[in-house]
């Protein structure tokens, strides 16, 4: 099995300050601590080809299964909103780790999470590193920007939030569950063509077979739309004042069209927007080297 979709090939390590089993990675232990947060529908794995050049050039790469994903057991008081993943990320790395700073990176859920996280323990995140990911929106200053993806890209996000037991119900074996997140690497077009064969779709696919899992992960979903599936207000808003390196797969069907011209409103201290050819959703995984060459310029001073 190639290393890229081999599931054991780093140590899965536990921890509970948060009350419940919190699955994750960590290598490179001692260097510049690294977060890399998924998204949905992702797990660590989506980031089995970072980790190790990364902790090679010197960061301490922490790497979790959020609640309620992969490894992870769900969340014992039934939230899985970003602002439960950042208190849990919070408690793992400050807490249980004993980092007081950290270099935080994503996309997707990612994203708002590493956001949210920033701004809610100020001094915390020292950079973030955010592609393909949601950002506040700012009416006033985004007007005429194109904000929203084609209507018909979104039918997954309003099913997966207002009908979140009527769709779980709907999954009702390992494999519905498994095809149904497999169009998400596939047919749906997120990713650029040709990014996800069969194998690696099958290794992306095969966390969310269980069905209280997959149900947990719709719960970002299902906060966007109830106010009852929100523990506590979000603290993600813009202007966020990190520093910040911004970069953008265009091939991504599902995130803003003007992603990057967004970003520009939100991140007064950037680096970037970049935009990344041949790339879409999942740069992490479609643009690995790229990406992981990115981090390592984005944080060389820290890395000395």
């Amino acid at each position: 099995m190639p290393d890229d979709t081999n599931p054991n090939r780093f140590a899965i390590h536990h921890a509970s300050p948060r009350g419940f089993a919190q699955a994750y990675v960590r290598e490179g232990a001692g260097g510049v601590p690294l977060l890399l947060v998924h998204g949905w529908p992702e797990t660590k794995r989506i980031w089995w080809r970072n980790i190790a050049p990364l902790a090679e050039a010197g960061f301490e790469v922490i790497v979790p299964d959020l609640r309620g994903f992969g490894d992870s057991e769900v969340g014992p008081d039934g939230f899985h909103d970003v602002p439960s993943h950042v208190r849990d990320l919070y408690a793992l790395v400050h807490d249980h780790l004993g980092h007081e700073r950290v270099v935080g990176a994503g996309g997707d859920l990612g994203g708002p999470v590493i956001q949210d996280l920033s701004l809610r323990y100020p001094g915390f995140v020292e950079r973030m590193v955010l592609f393909n990911s949601p950002l506040p929106y700012d009416k006033e200053r985004m007007a005429g920007f194109r904000t929203r993806p084609a209507r018909e890209a979104s039918d997954y996000f309003r099913r997966q939030g207002t009908d979140p037991d009527g769709l779980a119900a709907e999954l009702d074996t390992p494999e519905k569950r498994r095809r149904y997140i497999a169009t998400f690497y596939g047919s749906r077009f997120w990713a650029h063509p040709g990014a996800f064969d069969d194998d690696a779709t099958d290794f992306m696919t095969e966390p969310f077979a269980d069905g209280a899992k997959l149900r947990a992960s719709f719960g970002g979903y299902e906060s966007s739309f109830s106010a009852a599936a929100r523990s506590e207000p979000s603290a993600m808003a813009g202007p966020n004042p990190t520093h910040t390196l911004l970069l953008f797969g265009p091939s991504d069907h599902v995130i803003y069209p003007e992603f990057d011209r967004m970003a520009e409103v939100v991140f007064p201290d950037r680096v970037g927007p970049f935009l990344v050819r041949d790339c879409g959703h999942f740069m992490q995984w479609e643009r690995a080297e790229l990406l992981n060459g990115a981090i390592r310029a984005f944080c060389r001073d820290l890395l000395r």
